[in-house]
């Protein structure tokens, strides 16, 4: 017969109020990820802009760094020490082409234990909008779009595919992800209070119901400084759509059990990958394929 189920996998989720302070920045990480680690946690998940958010894109790109530099070998360091699995979300990356272009991406790092970058994805979907007289972003004035896709990365707590904040306006991507295995998309984010206040939420449950995966949301919170404020509200959504986990405003964790087994079932009682219509998607107004 068979034994007792095991113990779900913890996962932590982090909420902080970035700067421009790098140090001051890493010292209120590092504490968040010590304290996961003590909870059992074995992925800990940090927002966009986890290691700073500058006052302009001047700022912005005077501090960024590679993915092999000083600040990245702090995490991988930290991701050793605590023996856990660290979802670094909007990291700041000069890549090998800084010289040329002198703009950098916005890349979501997966370190695993051994503090090795077993993924990295680069932000597809850059932000620039402008709400009249409340909002003014526009992130592909100093950032440089990616290029694909990441591949689902198999991890403890499960198979987690890799977005950054505005790309959860995009289903394709969570889809995309979702039929090459992802059971679990994050989206670590640092919205405004405008557009967190009337989309956060609802553009969450919204991915975890039409992927049937679970959605972990890593946020920004309050003043990050004179010109900037986050939003908040680090949340956990099952594949039912049901937020499990969430925090309001304030640096902090939440915390979520991944159930995989409940995963699967909800997939079983609606079956909604077995019933798409590739065939037709992306067709409107052409005629049917015989």
């Amino acid at each position: 017969m068979a034994g007792p189920p095991g113990p779900k996998p913890l996962v932590a989720v982090g909420q902080v109020t970035s700067t421009p302070d790098k140090e001051l920045n890493f010292a209120a990480c590092a504490a968040l990820v010590r304290e996961a680690a003590r909870r059992g946690a074995c992925l800990v998940f940090l927002p966009e802009g986890f290691d700073y958010i500058g006052r302009d894109p001047a700022e912005t790109l005077s501090l960024a760094e590679g993915l092999d530099g000083d600040l990245m070998g702090r995490y991988a360091r930290l991701a050793r020490d605590c023996g856990v699995w660290l979802s670094l979300g909007g990291f700041h990356e000069r890549g090998r082409d800084w010289a040329a272009t002198q703009r950098i991406y916005n890349c979501h790092a997966l370190l695993d234990p051994a503090g090795r970058v077993v993924a990295a994805y680069r932000k597809t979907h850059l932000c620039d909008v402008e709400l009249e007289g409340r909002v003014t972003m526009k992130e592909s004035g100093f950032t440089n779009r990616g290029t694909e896709i990441v591949p689902p990365v198999s991890t403890p707590a499960g198979k987690l595919g890799l977005s950054i904040c505005y790309d959860l306006r995009f289903p394709e991507i969570s889809l995309a992800l979702r039929r090459a295995g992802a059971e679990i998309l994050t989206y670590p984010s640092a919205f405004t209070v405008t557009t967190g206040s009337a989309h956060w939420e609802v553009l969450l449950r919204a991915r975890a119901i039409e992927s049937q995966c679970y959605v972990v949301a890593a946020a920004q919170t309050g003043r990050n400084h004179e010109g900037r404020a986050s939003y908040g509200h680090t949340l956990v959504v099952d594949p039912w759509g049901t937020v499990v986990a969430q925090r309001g405003e304030g640096p902090g964790l939440c915390y979520a059990e991944i159930d995989l087994e409940y995963l699967q079932r909800v997939r079983r009682e609606i079956p909604v990958q077995e019933h798409r219509r590739p065939d037709l998607y992306g067709t409107v107004g052409l005629p049917a394929t015989p």
